[in-house]
C-alpha cells in the first residue's frame, strides 16, 4: 500500500475519487480551491457544495493549502477543470517532487494550445504522467457501485502501478499504452453528449440517438488516430463505455446541457445557473480547431459548436446534419 495520495481539486468527481481511494492508501488528502466550502467539510465530513449525502471517510485529510496537500505524496491525482490544469500545476510545481507519480482525471482540451491534459502537465513540469478515464458518474462511485475504467501511460509498468495502486472491490481499472486515444475519448465524447442531449431535449427517438452515439465514435476514432492514437482504445471503456454512458444518462452534466439548449435557453444563462462544469461546452471549440488542424471532418463536433457559439438552432443543426452528402459509412 502506498502512503500518501494527494488529490487537487474536490468537484464532485473528485470528491468521489477520494471516497473510493481512502482506504487504497494510509493518508489520502483532498485539496478543496473554497477556504469556506473546506471549512464545513472538515466539519460535516460531506461536500454539500458538489456532492452532497455522502460522507468522505475520516482518513481523508481536507485543505485548502497546495503544499499541505502535496506533503509527502506518493500520488498526485488532479481532478480540476481543463482551464485550469495549467494555472493549478504551476502553483503546485515548487511543491513537488521527483519521485512522485501524476495521475490526471480530468477530461478536457485546453483551448489555445489544444494539448491533451498530460501533455499540459508535462508543459509545466518533468513528470512521469498517467491518465484515467471511462464511463464514471461521481454518484455512483461513490456509493460503491461497480465501476470500470481505463489507466493509460505511455511510460513502462506506469499504468500498472496506478492500477495496482487504485483497484478494489468496486472500482476495477483496466491498463493500456494509449494516452492519446484515452485523453481524445474522454474529451470529444462531452461534446457528442451535448448533441444528444439536443435531440433528448427535442423528442426525437432512439433511431436518431444510436446514430449519434454511433456517428460520434466514428468522429472519436478518426481525431484520436488522426494524433497518434490507436482505434481500438476508442472501441473500449475511455472510448465507447464512456461516450454511452454520457449521451444516455441522466446524471451528465453536458448531456443537461444539450436538452436545455433545445429547449429555448440561451448558453449565457444555463452556463449561470450550472454549479459545476460541463467540459464539453469548452471541448468543442478545440474540436472544431483540432478537425481542421489534422485536416478531419467532425461534422457533429461542427454543429454543436455553431448551436453553442453562432446562435445556430439546434434543430437546424440536426437537419444540417441529415442532409450533408451522401458517402460510404
Amino acid at each position: 500500500m502506498k502512503r500518501t495520495l494527494a488529490i487537487i481539486g474536490a468537484g464532485s468527481w473528485g470528491t468521489a475519487l477520494s471516497i473510493v481511494l481512502a482506504h487504497r492508501f494510509e493518508r489520502t488528502r483532498l485539496w478543496v480551491y473554497e477556504v469556506d466550502l473546506a471549512d464545513r467539510m472538515r466539519h460535516t465530513g460531506e461536500n454539500d457544495l458538489y456532492l452532497p449525502g455522502y460522507q468522505i471517510p475520516r482518513n481523508v485529510e481536507i485543505t485548502s493549502e497546495l503544499p499541505v496537500a502535496l506533503e509527502d505524496a506518493d500520488m498526485v491525482l488532479s481532478v480540476m477543470p481543463s482551464h485550469l490544469v495549467r494555472h493549478i500545476y504551476q502553483q503546485m510545481r515548487p511543491h513537488l517532487r521527483e519521485s512522485m507519480v501524476f495521475v490526471s482525471a480530468t477530461k478536457g482540451l485546453e483551448n489555445g494550445t489544444l494539448l491533451r491534459m498530460s501533455e499540459v502537465i508535462r508543459e509545466v513540469l518533468p513528470a512521469r504522467v498517467a491518465v484515467i478515464s471511462g464511463p464514471t458518474f461521481a454518484k455512483e462511485v461513490a456509493q460503491f457501485e461497480p465501476t470500470a475504467l481505463v489507466v493509460a501511460s505511455s511510460e513502462s509498468g506506469l499504468a500498472e502501478r496506478v492500477q495496482e495502486a487504485f483497484s478494489g472491490p468496486t472500482f476495477r481499472l483496466y491498463t493500456s499504452s494509449d494516452p492519446i486515444g484515452v485523453e481524445i475519448g474522454g474529451s470529444i465524447k462531452n461534446v457528442v453528449a451535448i448533441g444528444a442531449g439536443v435531440l433528448y431535449g427535442m423528442g426525437l427517438g432512439h433511431n436518431a440517438m444510436a446514430a449519434l452515439i454511433t456517428r460520434g465514435l466514428a468522429e472519436m476514432t478518426r481525431l484520436a488516430v488522426a494524433m497518434g492514437g490507436k482505434p481500438n482504445t476508442l472501441s473500449g471503456l475511455a472510448g465507447l463505455g464512456d461516450l454511452v454512458l454520457t449521451c444516455n444518462g441522466d446524471l451528465s452534466r453536458n448531456r443537461a446541457v444539450g436538452v436545455q439548449l433545445a429547449h429555448g435557453h440561451s448558453l449565457e444563462a444555463i452556463v449561470n445557473g450550472m454549479r459545476t462544469v460541463a467540459e464539453g461546452i469548452k471541448t468543442t471549440n478545440a474540436a472544431v480547431d483540432l478537425a481542421q488542424r489534422y485536416s478531419i471532418e467532425m461534422p457533429i463536433s461542427y454543429q454543436m459548436y455553431q448551436v453553442l457559439h453562432a446562435g445556430l438552432p439546434p434543430r437546424e443543426a440536426i437537419q444540417r446534419l441529415m442532409e450533408r452528402s451522401l458517402k460510404g459509412e
